[in-house]
């Protein structure tokens, strides 16, 4: 049966046209199982040639926690990039690495920006022949310098995520002085320590992170030099946004200025490498999921769908919001604000509130939009509800 579906302007501009029609196909031309994640794959190819594109000695590595299904997997690993190359990964766990070994790729192709490592990953991904390690304490020098030997190595710093809608800026990183110091402690323990890197937060809007980030991290390079410690590796981590809800800083713009800034403070004797991960596959994806259920509550109208924050929309817990369009039906009236929610029986498992959406039906599509990263991989099977499959179109 034929969906419909009225998508208006303000709408229709959080997603890329050719992402909707392919979407929209699909739902029309077979018999979705909702929940489901539909991914256009050539919007992932469009994504991943551009990151990197405007930044001068710059590779990619994809950030496999974003989305680590072996569909997206595969069809990163066999695009071409512009100059004819093939991105990289970035991981930081076991799970991931047997992922990428699934799919074939190369241990050349592959880095390991956890800061923090487990013994079985990291015995793992020496065998593998996974050379780049980050770190930011004394302890997991001592680590490596035991189950990675002669590794390559760059310290995480510590930044500001003013700006960005997921910080990251508490858990890992440490400060210039400090970092030196780990610096040295790894030509100390055997190991090749050749830069660092940074995390500006994740959906970062504020460009000027970026540039405190370089400033520091030219302190560290010269720094370390006057310490004997040549370093030429820079990896500016992830933050790039992507639509969900509002605008956001477009990619190329956040990257001539990177590379303006990276040209000024180290030239061009340094080798860069980024780690995106929502813009790569956030915004080529789109959660399908059907209504189940509807209640008014205390003066709220609440509307249940088949996903929620423990089987596939963990970030809206974090404050990301999503932009949502409902199917519809003879039955549909005008816009009413809705809670929405899950399908589990947790009182925890609400998505939104104050959601503008026409009332569907029990059994009506709503449309996740932007919903392809940090959705599956965040997912459990809580309260025996499934992890929606992923498609890719």
């Amino acid at each position: 049966m034929v969906k419909t579906f009225k998508i208006d302007s303000a709408k229709a501009k959080m997603v890329d046209k050719s992402t909707l029609l392919k979407v929209l196909s699909y739902i029309d031309s077979s018999e979705v199982r909702t929940p489901v994640l539909a991914i256009n794959g050539e919007k992932v190819r469009a994504n991943i040639s551009l990151i990197g594109h405007n930044i001068r000695n710059c590779k990619a590595y994809y950030a496999v926690k974003a989305n680590p299904d072996i569909g997206m997997i595969r069809l990163l690993n066999d695009t071409l990039l512009r100059d004819g190359s093939r991105c990289g990964f970035e991981i930081s766990s076991m799970g991931e690495l047997k992922v990428l070994m699934e799919a074939g790729v190369e241990p050349s192709r592959i880095i390991c920006s956890n800061p923090v490592k487990t013994l079985a990953f990291l015995r793992e991904a020496v065998d593998y022949g996974v050379t780049y390690y980050s770190y930011d304490s004394a302890t997991e020098v001592d680590k490596l310098a035991v189950y990675a030997p002669g590794c390559n190595v760059y310290v995480r710093l510590s930044i500001p995520n003013e700006g960005s809608e997921w910080p990251l800026s508490k858990k890992f990183g440490v400060e210039v002085d400090d970092a030196v110091i780990l610096l040295e402690k790894a030509v100390q323990k055997g190991l090749n320590p050749v830069g660092v890197t940074f995390h500006v937060g994740s959906q970062c809007n504020n460009i000027y992170n970026w540039n405190i980030a370089l400033d520091k991290a030219r302190l560290v390079f010269d720094m370390a030099g006057r310490k004997g410690i040549e370093l030429s590796f820079l990896n500016i981590g992830g933050g790039y946004p992507v639509k969900y809800t509002k605008s956001v800083l477009a990619i190329d713009t956040i990257e001539k200025h990177i590379n303006a800034l990276i040209a000024e403070r180290f030239g061009d004797d340094v080798s860069v490498a980024v780690e995106p991960g929502r813009a790569v596959v956030g915004d080529a994806g789109i959660m399908i999921s059907s209504v189940t259920g509807k209640a008014d509550r205390l003066d709220e109208k609440w509307l249940y769908i088949d996903v929620g924050v423990f089987n596939g929309l963990m970030e809206s817990v974090g404050g990301i919001r999503y932009t949502y369009i409902v199917e519809t039906t003879q039955h549909t009236g005008n816009k009413k604000s809705w809670v929405l929610a899950g399908p589990s029986c947790d009182s925890f498992d609400v998505i939104d509130k104050n959601v503008e959406l026409n009332e569907p039906e029990v059994g009506d599509i709503v449309l996740v939009l932007s919903a392809g990263a940090y959705t599956i991989s965040y997912a459990s099977e809580f309260n025996g509800i499934t992890i929606p499959k992923t498609v890719i179109l």
